[in-house]
């Protein structure tokens, strides 16, 4: 058994100072060390997958990331894991916990997960340690770690057994601002644009200091199609995580960062909504283009049209949010956002369908995260 300062200060001089993850009653000692000691940022998170986006988000804003989350959590970090992190080839630590681990009765909604913990890791090509629960292990751990991140560039997983870490007292604020945010209507029934058009404006509207993420699918090849930058990153999987990893980005410079999600990625993970709400980033402008449907895979009716993107933002503690169905209307809204503190939510309903013919980015995934980290810390 070590005490949480002993790993945390190997981790420090490693590098990893960004945390983020769900609480586990195992990582109780290090989430309550990380949350007190001004040292380390500390973003909880509303689920495992979503922590795995924040953390992606903030090392290509330049920072060392560490994930914790609970083995049953593992599963819910499965897609971000395969479809962000491998292809992007964006590296974190991993800090699992094994809940019915060799010799330890349980709950049952543990036993399986916890059988097949480590084999899981093994599927995913995650290289994996136990914990070191010895301080003479902790230098040689993170030496594993160090060299084998800087040579593949993927995640590292250190799985934490049941006392391996000293009991540590919480010293916590609450986290969150409830302080009442700005619903605006701008729908006036008009001709509704196209993703396309919306984006043309935008980018129109934008300076160039601004970095962009845009979900998976069309969005991103049709931003692509319009222009390709090294400020903008095409997620091509993840569905659901680029808001995450926006707020990962906006909490870590001072750029002005724009999230451009889709109606049916957002639908999937609206925790994410929550978290920006309580972490408040200023710079952070969040446009979710509302087309109805599951563009990308032929049409199929989303469930958004019983969904006010922008009075849920505003519930959830962002400082703006607009609805908006016509390009006048969208620019007005994001012009006021450029000029005044955030986080904002832009909700525009748009017309379903794409470009005939849309391509897709000729850039791999890994350059695109590479060229996109330089921009953000001018290396």
């Amino acid at each position: 058994m070590i005490a949480a300062s002993t790993f945390l200060d190997a981790a420090r001089a490693a590098g990893f100072d960004f945390f983020t993850g769900v609480p586990c009653s195992f990582l109780t000692p290090i989430i309550n060390r990380v949350i007190g000691d001004a040292r380390y940022d500390y973003v909880a998170a509303t689920s495992e997958g979503e922590a795995v986006a924040i953390a992606s988000g903030a090392w290509l804003a330049g920072r060392g990331t560490a994930v914790m989350f609970q083995n049953s959590g593992l599963g819910n970090a499965v897609n971000p894991l395969t479809s962000l992190n491998y292809p992007f080839r964006i590296p974190t630590l991993l800090l699992t916990t094994w809940r019915a681990g060799p010799g330890l009765k349980d709950e049952p909604q543990h036993e399986l997960m916890g059988a097949i913990t480590p084999d899981l890791l093994d599927v995913l090509r995650i290289p994996h340690l136990a914990f070191p629960n010895d301080a003479a292990a902790v230098g040689p751990t993170f030496d594993r770690v160090s060299k084998t991140i800087r040579e593949s560039n993927l995640p590292f997983a250190l799985i934490m057994e049941k006392g391996d870490v000293e009991s540590e007292d919480l010293a916590a604020e609450p986290i969150g601002n409830r302080a009442e945010g700005v619903l605006e209507h701008r729908r006036t029934g008009g001709q509704r644009p196209t993703r396309m058009a919306t984006m043309e404006r935008l980018l129109s509207l934008l300076p160039e200091s601004a970095a962009i993420v845009a979900t998976t699918g069309k969005c991103g090849r049709e931003l692509f199609t319009l222009a390709d930058r090294a400020q903008h990153l095409y997620q091509v999987g993840s569905m659901g995580c680029a808001a995450a990893m926006g707020l990962g980005v906006a909490l870590n410079v001072e750029n002005p960062v724009v999230v451009l999600d889709g109606d049916g990625a957002l639908l999937m993970k609206m925790g994410s909504l929550s978290t920006i709400g309580a972490q408040s980033p200023e710079n952070l402008i969040h446009i979710v283009l509302d087309n109805g449907t599951y563009d990308s895979t032929g049409g199929q009716p989303t469930v958004s049209p019983s969904t006010d993107f922008a009075q849920v933002a505003v519930a959830c503690g962002y400082r703006h949010a607009a609805g908006c169905d016509d390009l006048a209307g969208f620019e007005a809204a994001l012009v006021g956002s450029l000029k005044s503190p955030g986080p904002h939510l832009i909700h525009v309903r748009i017309l379903p369908g794409s470009m005939k013919e849309l391509g897709r980015p000729t850039i791999s995934p890994d350059a695109v995260a590479r060229r996109f980290q330089d921009f953000l810390t001018k290396r």
